[in-house]
């Protein structure tokens, strides 16, 4: 399962993807999603969902990720299938479960849900894969910078964001670890009632968040002895330039926009 995490990682490359300022990641990330929010068409969303696959193409991220951060979608689609099937009136009758229909205005409405959230998902895993931790801390505390005069440590919120991220597949393969441990030691993690599987789930627990806890002590040490200090006014040894090349991908991304709007229509 760790494996199949790809929320938090980073693919290395050197595409025109992976080289775009971080600032302007997240900006046209922002624009993306709010766009997809628009979208009352499945044409605006086929094309939507070509530039995602493009963008993929163009960084050079191998297709196997692409798949493994839509897997952990497909109970969320499942589900909202079902409500959208079930419980969404209008249009021809498809079929009938006793007394539950399925008429043929929710099943549009389930699959056009599903289809904007699979195209969000690959925008976001976009960004998170071509762009480095240190880098998505920087541009979320540049955006966030305007809050500092409420009072709120901007760059503290966002070096939590970015630990965080980058410690899902960490403590998800800290998870398997222990899984298998127990599984050489008997234990049952698959037969019995849910209830019987969630107390046998117990012994994983105190384990991983003394692990978790263990891990945080250690990043905060290495943090201190690097000079890390919570207020403190820091510096950057690479300051992330903004060059002619992030405001050709804003024009571009807006042209884009554009067309997708078109489709909308």
């Amino acid at each position: 399962m760790a494996r199949s995490i790809t929320m938090g990682q980073y693919i290395p490359g050197v595409s025109i993807i992976h080289q775009l300022n971080p600032r302007f990641k997240l900006l046209t990330l922002v624009l993306i999603l709010a766009l997809l929010f628009l979208l009352e068409t499945f044409g605006a969303l086929v094309v939507s969902l070509g530039m995602a696959l493009a963008l993929f193409a163009m960084a050079g991220v191998p297709f196997k990720y692409l798949l493994r951060g839509l897997r952990p979608v497909l109970y969320i689609s499942i589900f909202a299938l079902i409500i959208y099937f079930f419980f969404t009136s209008g249009g021809v009758v498809l079929f009938r479960i006793g007394f539950l229909t399925v008429e043929s205005e929710g099943g549009e409405q389930g699959i056009f849900i599903i289809a904007r959230l699979v195209v969000l998902v690959l925008f976001s895993l976009l960004v998170t894969l071509t762009t480095t931790p240190l880098s998505l801390t920087h541009g979320m505390a540049y955006f966030l910078s305007p809050l500092q005069r409420l009072g709120l440590p901007t760059e503290e919120v966002a070096m939590i964001m970015a630990v965080a991220l980058r410690f899902i597949p960490t403590l998800m393969e800290e998870s398997q670890r222990l899984m298998r441990a127990q599984l050489a030691r008997g234990a049952d993690f698959e037969t019995g009632s849910i209830f019987k599987r969630a107390r046998n789930l117990v012994p994983l627990i105190v384990p991983l968040f003394v692990s978790a806890f263990r891990r945080a002590d250690e990043l905060a040490i290495a943090m201190e002895a690097r000079g890390f200090r919570i207020g403190a006014k820091r510096t950057r040894m690479q300051d992330d330039l903004i060059t002619f090349k992030d405001w050709a991908a804003l024009v571009i991304t807006l042209a884009l926009i554009v067309l997708v709007l078109i489709f909308n229509l």
